[in-house]
């Protein structure tokens, strides 16, 4: 797999923005940076000015495989056509995203339940777009079919926290290590805070992909 001059390419800027997406394409690249030309705003169609230091996240679709990477904008030029100059950590660094599933991420984040109103505070294994794995302890306080509303924070690496609130069905009760686990689906999720929750598990597949 590699990055290569014409590839077309959609850009996140930063992890914690909402929603806001833009395109643009590949027309040079060089040890451990790219140069793309002006980004142009998905629905707007309107040339984007990122400044030095902007924290992007970057998609691209190669042979029908998406991939993303993290990149900073660190420069620009000018050579016929304006170019973004970005940081780019390599094509053996690249994360394949799952299309057929939600990116699925261990962590370790609080999610407070309204169950019937009342309130319970607990500590999350795993969280997708899709739904979250909490760890309820020895409790009795769902049942399989019971729906819930949560609130999740999720801490961003910029220091940013976002709360996600939506309705979720506790689909599976199991137990894990001596600890019994709730398996969530979200319903109704707000597009918005999908974005987020997707964003953050970009975020820690390449805060794990790093750690190596």
């Amino acid at each position: 797999m590699r990055l290569s001059i014409g590839t077309t390419i959609t850009i996140d800027k930063d992890f914690t923005e909402t929603g806001d997406k833009y395109k643009s394409k590949v027309v040079d690249y060089g040890d451990g940076f790219v140069m793309i030309d002006y980004p142009t705003h998905i629905e707007l169609g309107k040339t984007a000015f990122f400044m030095d230091g902007t924290q992007l996240l970057i998609s691209f679709v190669e042979n029908k495989v998406s991939y993303a990477f993290r990149s900073e904008v660190i420069g620009r030029m000018n050579n016929g056509i304006p170019m973004l100059k970005l940081t780019y950590p390599g094509d053996d660094q690249l994360i394949k995203i799952q299309r057929r599933e939600f990116v699925r991420v261990e962590t370790a984040i609080d999610v407070a339940v309204n169950s019937g109103g009342l309130f319970h505070q607990y500590v999350a294994e795993d969280i997708s777009a899709g739904g979250i794995a909490v760890n309820i302890g020895q409790e009795d306080s769902f049942e399989g079919s019971e729906n819930v509303e949560l609130t999740i924070a999720l801490p961003f690496v910029n220091d940013d926290i976002k709360y996600i609130r939506t309705k979720a069905k506790a689909v599976r009760i199991w137990e894990k290590d001596d600890r019994r686990i709730a398996s969530m689906q979200f319903a109704n999720m707000d597009m918005t805070d999908r974005q987020n929750i997707i964003r953050f598990c970009f975020e820690r597949q390449l805060q794990a992909r790093n750690a190596k």
